[in-house]
C-alpha cells in the first residue's frame, strides 16, 4: 500500500467521501494509526468521530485486539467508577462478583472514550492517573492492575474553553492532546453528498432486503444546498425518510424531510405518503412510521407520539428498540 493511502482493506472502509477533507483525513489516519500515541478527535455531532476512532484501531498493530467504546455522557450515576475501572467482590451493596470494567476489557486493544468532555471531575482525576501509570485499581481493591491499552478520545466541545471555565482538568487535557484530528462538517464538503447518498442507499437496501433505491437530480440538488446541522447522521436519516415516503424506491425533492424542503423554500403541502404496494414485516412498517413522525416533528418525541396516537413512554421504548435515538432532539441538543 502506498504511503498515506487508506483503503477499505487498510481499515478506512467506513470513511466515505471524495473531498479533499476526506482524503486528508484518510492520510492522517494511516500516519497516526501506526503509532501508539493518544489521539483527541474533535468535531461537531454527527461528523463521524466514532468511525475515525474505529479506523485508527483497524490500521494499528492492535487491530486484532478489542476496541471498547465508552459513551462518557452515560457515566453519571453512582456506579460510574465501577463501570470504567471495575470493582472487587463485596466492594459495595450488590457487588456479588468481580467486574472487569471498560478499561481492563480493552486490554491489548483500544479504548475509545466518546464525549470525554462529559466526564465528572472525580473520574477525570482517576483517568489521568491511569494515563500516567497505565494501571487501574478496581473499586474495593488495593492492588493496581497493569493494562496495555491505547486511548482515543472524542468530543464536540472545545476542551480548551472547558479548561478555562474549570470544567475540565488542564493536566488531563494535555495528556489527551498529543495528536488532534478534526472532523469536517458536512456543509464544508458538499462534494461528498452524492457519494454518501449512494452509500446509504446501499446500506438501507441491505437492511430492508430491497432493491437499491434512486435519488432524482432535484433531490440531490436540494441536499447539496442544505446546511446540515446534524451532519452525516442527519443525511442518513433524510435518505431513509425519502425512501420510506417514495415507496417505490425512486425519491425526488418532494420526498425529503419537511425541514430540508422548508430550508429550500419548497411548500410543505405534499401529498400524504402512498400505501405500500407490498406486504412488509410489521416491525419494518412500525419503524418506518416512527422515522416519518420524528422527521415531521424535527425529532420532538412528545409531538411524534401525538402524531402516532401512542403514549410517550411507548414511543421512547420503540425509539431505543429500533436504534433511532440519534433522530431525537434530545440527542442532537
Amino acid at each position: 500500500m502506498p504511503a498515506g493511502e487508506c483503503t477499505e482493506e487498510a481499515g478506512c472502509g467506513n470513511i466515505v467521501g471524495v473531498s479533499q477533507a476526506i482524503r486528508n483525513l484518510r492520510s492522517m489516519i494511516v500516519r497516526i494509526g501506526a503509532r501508539e500515541c493518544t489521539v483527541l478527535i474533535q468535531g461537531e455531532s454527527g461528523t463521524g468521530k466514532e468511525l475515525v476512532a474505529q479506523s485508527l484501531h483497524e490500521t494499528s498493530s492492535r487491530a486484532a485486539g478489542p476496541c471498547v467504546i465508552v459513551d462518557c455522557a452515560t457515566l453519571h450515576d453512582t456506579l460510574l467508577e465501577s463501570q470504567l475501572f471495575g470493582h472487587a467482590r463485596g466492594a459495595f451493596t450488590g457487588a456479588v462478583g468481580e467486574t472487569t470494567g471498560f478499561i481492563r476489557a480493552a486490554d491489548g486493544g483500544t479504548l475509545f472514550l466518546d464525549e470525554i468532555g462529559e466526564l465528572d471531575a472525580a473520574v477525570q482525576a482517576k483517568l489521568l492517573r491511569f494515563l500516567q501509570e497505565k494501571t487501574v485499581t478496581p473499586v474495593g481493591a488495593v492492588t493496581p492492575v497493569f493494562v496495555d491499552v491505547r486511548v482515543l478520545a472524542a468530543t464536540h466541545y472545545n476542551l480548551e474553553q472547558l479548561v478555562r471555565q474549570q470544567r475540565f482538568r488542564e493536566d488531563l487535557f494535555f495528556r489527551l492532546n498529543v495528536m488532534v484530528i478534526h472532523t469536517t462538517p458536512l456543509r464544508e464538503r458538499s462534494d461528498d453528498i452524492p457519494v454518501l447518498v449512494d452509500h446509504f442507499l446501499r446500506r438501507f437496501a441491505d437492511l430492508y432486503h430491497e432493491p437499491i433505491g434512486q435519488f432524482a437530480d432535484d433531490a440531490l440538488a436540494m441536499l447539496a444546498s442544505y446546511h446540515w446541522p446534524g451532519n452525516v447522521r442527519e443525511l442518513a436519516n433524510a435518505v431513509e425518510h425519502a425512501l420510506i415516503v417514495a415507496a417505490d424506491g425512486r425519491a425526488d425533492a418532494q420526498h425529503l424531510p419537511p425541514r430540508i424542503r422548508d430550508a429550500a423554500g419548497v411548500s410543505r403541502a405534499a401529498a400524504p405518503p402512498p400505501l405500500p404496494t407490498t406486504i412488509v414485516p410489521l416491525d419494518h412498517a412500525q419503524r418506518q412510521l416512527i422515522v416519518l413522525a420524528l422527521n415531521e416533528t424535527d425529532g420532538h418525541e412528545g409531538r411524534a407520539a401525538q402524531l402516532l396516537q401512542i403514549e410517550r413512554r411507548r414511543l421512547y421504548r420503540l425509539v431505543r428498540r429500533y436504534g433511532l435515538k440519534s433522530m431525537t432532539r434530545t440527542c442532537r441538543d
